[in-house]
């Protein structure tokens, strides 16, 4: 039996309907970074393609304004 459905990996933003992602957010952006401050790929946030790049270019906003490390120590 194939436990691996389709609505397991539904995307966090589209099923809140947020359509842009704050860099300002830190809490959020946190969520889906791991435990070294690197940014989680697809496979292990969920995330649909649009929104991985918007989250990715906000988590990397946030850490040139120095709102999350960039490095986790």
């Amino acid at each position: 039996m194939n436990t691996n459905s389709k609505t397991d990996k539904i995307c966090h933003f589209c099923s809140q309907n947020i359509k842009i992602v704050d860099f300002k957010n830190t809490e959020l952006l946190r969520r889906f970074t791991s435990a070294q401050g690197k940014i989680m790929p697809r496979k292990r946030s969920f995330l649909c393609a649009k929104h991985q790049r918007y989250l990715a270019s906000a988590i990397k906003r946030a850490r040139f304004m120095a709102l999350l490390p960039v490095s986790a120590r």
